[in-house]
This record gives C-alpha cells, sequence and structure tokens, in this order.
C-alpha cells in the first residue's frame, strides 16, 4: 500500500504526523509529499519538517492513496492544481482519500463527497458539499475517509488502517499503543 501524506505551510503538525507515524508502523510505504517547490515545510505551531519528496517529484498518479491534513496549510494543498486533479481522478477510480480538521472542505468543493457520510472541524460542515455531515471522531464511507480534528487523529489513522487492512489490524494497533476508545 503506497499512500501519500500531503504537506502544505501551515499544516496541522498532530493530524500529520500522528498519521504518518501509525500508518508506517501498519508497514505501509508512506511518503511524505510537499506541495512547495520545497522538502522543507512550516506547520502551524512552527515545527518544520522535511518531506521525502515535493510534489513535482513524485508520481501522485502511482498511489494508492492520498492523505490531507488540516490546519491552516489546508488552504495551500487546494492551491495546488496537480493535487485537486489527482483527488477528482482517485475518487473516480474508486482510490481511497482521506482527509481531516478543514480539509475535507477541500473534497466538498472538489465534489467527491456527493452522498457520503464525513465529518470535519466545526464550522467547515457548509463546506461539505453533497457530503452527509455526521460529527463523529472519523468516519469511512465508500473511498472516503474524514477526521473531526487534531483531538482525533488516532481515531483518524486508526480508520484508514480499517479502510486498508480491516477492523482487527486497527484494532491490534490502538492496543498496541494503549487506545482504548477505537471501536
Amino acid at each position: 500500500m503506497r499512500i501519500g501524506v500531503f504537506f502544505g505551510e501551515g499544516f496541522e503538525e498532530v493530524e500529520a504526523l500522528t498519521t504518518v507515524d501509525l500508518l508506517r508502523r501498519a508497514g505501509y510505504d508512506v511518503e511524505t509529499v510537499s506541495v512547495s517547490n520545497t522538502h522543507h515545510v512550516m506547520g502551524a505551531h512552527g515545527v518544520e519538517i522535511k518531506t521525502d519528496f515535493y510534489i513535482s517529484e513524485v508520481s501522485v498518479s502511482a498511489m494508492d492513496m492520498i492523505v490531507l491534513p488540516g490546519g491552516k496549510g489546508y488552504k495551500n494543498l487546494e492551491k495546488c492544481p496537480h493535487l485537486v486533479k489527482r483527488i477528482k481522478k482517485f475518487d473516480t477510480e474508486g482510490k481511497l482519500i482521506a482527509a481531516i480538521c478543514a480539509a475535507p472542505s477541500i473534497l466538498g468543493r472538489a465534489g467527491v463527497l456527493e452522498g457520503k457520510k464525513v465529518t470535519c472541524f466545526p464550522g467547515y460542515e457548509n463546506e461539505l458539499y453533497g457530503g452527509i455531515h455526521t460529527g463523529e471522531e472519523a468516519v469511512w464511507d465508500k473511498n472516503i475517509i474524514t477526521g473531526r480534528s487534531a483531538g482525533c487523529s488516532v481515531a483518524f489513522a486508526l480508520k484508514i488502517i480499517e479502510a486498508v487492512s480491516g477492523k482487527e489490524e486497527a484494532m491490534k494497533m490502538a492496543e498496541s499503543i494503549c487506545y482504548d476508545h477505537y471501536k
């Protein structure tokens, strides 16, 4: 499973790094990708990370899944036309797309949420065009996985593991990190 986690300036560190960490622990090939022409991306709270690639160095179409962290950086993700184009293509192909916090609004504007249950950071519900907002910590419906906020990052990452490898694997990961809230 080849997963791309995309970073824009101002990304929410907890959402991005928790997801990368848990998905790598699960054994997936996780690539961190900057949407800028630099490997160094500054998070919303002053944590700078060095991504594995920037978007022009990697074949997004060869990936099996796209993950979009939220935070202020979601706007920078959406400003990347190549990424938005790939999101739409992934949806058409039924490939997995995951977004947390404000980032599900990117999916709403891309037109990929129609009739699907989703969640997002409070206040972004009106930007989930066609999506059915649940308010849950993390939701998986068809090929779309969404998470509510930084505080729901572990639940979000576990929902991705469930979508890829099944409920039992997600439960094993939850147990291995002593996370008692995964259902």
